[in-house]
C-alpha cells in the first residue's frame, strides 16, 4: 500500500511538472508525449485522450501518435474511434505488431472483428 501511495505521488509530481512546462510552450511535443503517458498511467484517460488528439493535430503523419490515440479511445471504450485511429496508424506505416499483441490498452478492441481484419490485412501486407 505504501508503494501505491508513493507511485501516485510520483505520477502526480510528474503531471504537475509537465503541465508547468507546457505553460510556456503548449505545443512542445517532447513534453506532450510524456504527459500523455503519465495521464494514462494515473488513469486520467480523458486527459490522455486530449493530449493524443493534440499530438495528432501537431503531427498528422506520425503513425505512433495515431497508435496512442487508438489506445486512448480503447481505454475509454470508444471502439469505433479506436479502430479508426489504429487504421490510420497502419495507413501511415505503423507495424509494431509485437507491441499491439502485448498492449493491454487495446483490450477493449482486441476481439472486435474490425480490428482483427485490420491486423490480418496489414500483417500480411507488411510481409510483401
Amino acid at each position: 500500500m505504501a508503494k501505491d501511495k508513493l507511485t501516485l505521488k510520483t505520477l502526480d509530481f510528474e503531471i504537475e511538472f509537465y503541465e508547468k512546462l507546457l505553460e510556456n510552450n503548449p505545443d512542445e511535443i517532447s513534453t506532450l508525449i510524456p504527459l500523455g503517458d503519465v495521464y494514462t498511467q494515473r488513469g486520467l484517460y480523458e486527459k490522455g485522450l486530449a493530449i493524443d488528439k493534440r499530438l495528432v493535430n501537431l503531427r498528422p503523419k506520425e503513425p505512433v501518435f495515431y497508435y496512442n490515440l487508438a489506445c486512448s479511445f480503447s481505454l475509454l471504450g470508444k471502439k469505433k474511434e479506436a479502430i479508426q485511429a489504429i487504421k490510420r496508424a497502419f495507413e501511415l506505416g505503423y507495424r509494431d505488431f509485437e507491441q499491439i499483441k502485448l498492449d493491454g490498452d487495446l483490450d477493449n478492441i482486441r476481439y472486435d472483428n474490425r480490428f482483427r481484419a485490420l491486423l490480418k490485412k496489414h500483417k500480411l501486407s507488411s510481409k510483401v
